[in-house]
This record gives structure tokens, sequence and C-alpha cells, in this order.
């Protein structure tokens, strides 16, 4: 296979990751800036991002099924593919429990939570910028740990907003609708785990 060929891929895999950092942005803006008349707007909005990361997905895909021969194994690539697509939806997650809980105020954490999705978001790009390099690549192991790290902050962000949730409120539907946003907040952290995860597995099988 061509080298150009070989960089479509991880290109691909780039752009997929911008569309998760683009909506993460528009994620945390919508927190600070917060207007509950503004919420469906900004759904459908953030959910245009997503259904733009879905097509890119499928358009490697296409390309995928017709290749004769891939760089990496051709379940690596989807698996990466579907792997970086959770992200995005993950963070769309959010905005539609923001707006079916019919959120009336934002809660600090959650603006906390959003900026380490962000962080999360850049980490990934920064590592499948230079994933296309991973047989020499100096850098990409490094790229991995910050990842986790930047997770197991997500895990500590989520014990103390659940703590300090149950602590201060005592509306019950308050409660459950803040314990579900805070739930998928965590999960976007995951979600970036686990491309990071996916991408360890490549390197461990072609190394």
């Amino acid at each position: 296979m061509s080298k150009k060929k070989d960089s479509y891929y991880f290109e691909n895999f780039v752009a997929c990751v911008e569309y998760s950092s683009k909506a993460a942005r528009m994620l945390e803006e919508n927190l600070i800036h917060f207007r509950r008349e503004n919420l469906k707007d900004q759904l459908e909005a953030i959910h245009k991002v997503e259904h733009d990361a879905d097509r890119k997905k499928h358009e490697m895909m296409g390309v995928l099924v017709k290749a004769f021969i891939t760089p990496i194994e051709r379940e690596d690539i989807t698996l990466l593919s579907q792997s970086i697509d959770h992200v995005t939806d993950k963070i769309e997650d959010v905005m539609i429990r923001l707006y079916i809980n019919n959120v009336k105020d934002i809660r600090p954490e959650a603006i906390e939570f959003a900026a380490l999705v962000i962080q999360c978001c850049e980490a990934l790009n920064e590592m499948m910028k230079e994933f296309e390099n991973f047989k020499k690549s100096k850098t990409l192991h490094q790229c991995l740990i910050k990842i986790n790290d930047l997770e197991a902050q997500g895990d500590q962000l989520f014990i103390r907003s659940m703590r300090r949730l149950h602590k201060e409120i005592d509306n019950v539907l308050e409660i459950i609708a803040w314990r579900e946003i805070f739930n998928y907040l965590e999960k976007c952290c995951d979600a970036c785990e686990h491309v990071a995860d996916a991408v360890e597995s490549v390197i461990m099988k072609n190394t």
C-alpha cells in the first residue's frame, strides 16, 4: 500500500478526534454561558458536530471495505474509529441529559468536568497525530500516560461532585438529574481512555 494511502487512515483518526474536541469546547461554552431557553438550539448544534463525525467515520469504513492492504489490521482500524466516535457521542449525551432533565442552573463541578473533557480530547489529538509513527515515536507512550492520568482525575472529580451534590441538595429530582449528568461527564473521560487503550493494543501487536 502506498504511503499516501497508509496516511489516509491516520489522518482520518485525527480528523475524527478534532470533532470530539469541537464538541467538548461547545459543551464547556454552553455550561459557562448557560441559558435554559437556548438548550434546544445548543443541542441541535452539538448534534450536527456528532453527525459530521459519524459521516467522517463512515467515509473511512467505505475506504476500508475496498482496501486490499491496510497499515494496521482491519479490526484495529474499526475499533479505533468506533472508539473515537464514542467520545463525541458521550459529549452529546451530556447535552441531551441537560435538556431532557430540564436543568435550571449549572453546578460548578460540571464546568470543571467540561474543562477536563477538553484536556482529554486535546491529549487524544496529540496522541493520534503521533500514532502514524508509533513504531519509532519517542513521545507516544507519554501521551498514553497523560490520558490515563486525566481519566483518573475524572474519577476523583466524579466522587467529589457526587459527594457535594448529596451534601448540598435536598430536592430528590435535582439529585437524580445531576447524578445522571455527572455520570455521563465521567463517561466522556472513560471514552477517551478507551481510545488510548485501543492505541496501546495496536502498539503491542505491531512492535
